[in-house]
């Protein structure tokens, strides 16, 4: 795939990769880059145009995510009336494309989580499906799966003066036997509610998309950590159904089997499925759950409720040690 005005002004550091780009970014600068890494242009609507022709009926256009796999090894994204990206046969590099109807913040929202991801597993890195609050220098997890209420109990979180790591994007990497998690896109997803009730009475968002009242809020320095934090504890958030009938929260260590399976279906990008990545997985979920205390959490669906279940967790953690 060429690269088109191959001029990168800005190097960042997210998610464990250092990102050269052409466009600033609302993160930390860097002085330095290194291995991984991943370069972030802008390429002209002819490129993407001839891309998307190459996909020859591929893409379902009544999709709102218009989805290929390219002659060259490269994947065409294109969210329907917003954005298009193509990310490289290696994952080294991303190429954007921003349509009329997006805002600036929608699409670097979505370049460095969803798309992003694409380039992540095409380079081996696995990426997880999470919202991570710091408490005391380490890092607690909550997965689980769109509408569960992740980025909720991350803000609830944040009221009560915990910084997050990182919302909806997870990466975690092993180092001398234990396992780090990595800050991402200092940001947080939230319907005008939840921010209302949580973060602040007068929201300063901006809409993801027209499909969704939900607001992307950008987090500061108060509130977000800028560096690698050890994993503490993950918390698979159970389906919200299941706490129409609680009155507290409930916490339940995982077998190993069992937390290998959340941890399988709460992997970040789906899209891709290929053997390889498979094998990868099963050894990388395999050796966090031998090291990670998996744990599931279900709980009563209210804001009123929020502050409960974030005491039942600051108790268990301090309960189990871990």
């Amino acid at each position: 795939m060429k690269l088109y005005r191959q001029r990168f002004s800005y190097i960042y550091y997210l998610y464990g990769l250092y990102i050269r780009s052409q466009w600033p970014l609302p993160c930390p600068e860097q002085t330095r880059s290194g291995l991984p890494e991943v370069k972030l242009l802008e390429g002209p609507s002819s490129l993407f145009l001839e891309k998307y022709l190459e996909t020859k009926g591929e893409v379902n256009t009544k999709a709102f995510l218009h989805y290929a796999h390219l002659q060259d090894g490269s994947t065409y994204l294109r969210w329907s009336g917003l954005f298009e990206f193509l990310i490289s046969y290696d994952g080294r590099s991303i190429v954007g494309h921003h349509l009329k109807n997006a805002s600036r913040e929608a699409f670097l929202n979505y370049l460095l989580g969803q798309t992003l991801s694409f380039a992540m597993v095409k380079q081996g890195i696995e990426p997880l499906h999470s919202t991570v609050a710091v408490v005391d220098d380490r890092a607690v997890g909550f997965i689980g799966d769109c509408g569960y209420g992740k980025s909720s109990l991350g803000a609830s979180f944040l009221q009560a003066g915990y910084p997050l790591l990182t919302d909806d994007l997870l990466i975690l990497k092993q180092n001398n036997g234990c396992f780090s998690a990595y800050p991402g896109f200092p940001r947080i997803k939230l319907f005008p509610k939840v921010a209302k009730k949580l973060i602040s009475k007068k929201v300063n968002g901006v809409p993801m998309n027209n499909l969704t009242s939900k607001l992307i809020l950008p987090l500061n320095r108060h509130q977000f950590t800028q560096t690698p934090a050890p994993l503490r504890s993950i918390y698979v958030l159970t389906p919200p159904a299941a706490g129409l009938r609680l009155k507290k929260a409930t916490i339940r260590r995982l077998s190993q089997r069992r937390a290998f399976l959340s941890m399988l279906r709460n992997t970040f990008n789906t899209k891709i499925t290929e053997s390889e990545r498979l094998k990868r997985q099963f050894t990388f979920f395999t050796q966090i759950v031998s090291k990670v205390p998996i744990k599931t959490l279900s709980y009563p669906r209210s804001l009123k409720s929020l502050p409960l279940v974030r005491e039942a967790i600051l108790e268990d953690l301090r309960k189990s040690g871990s």
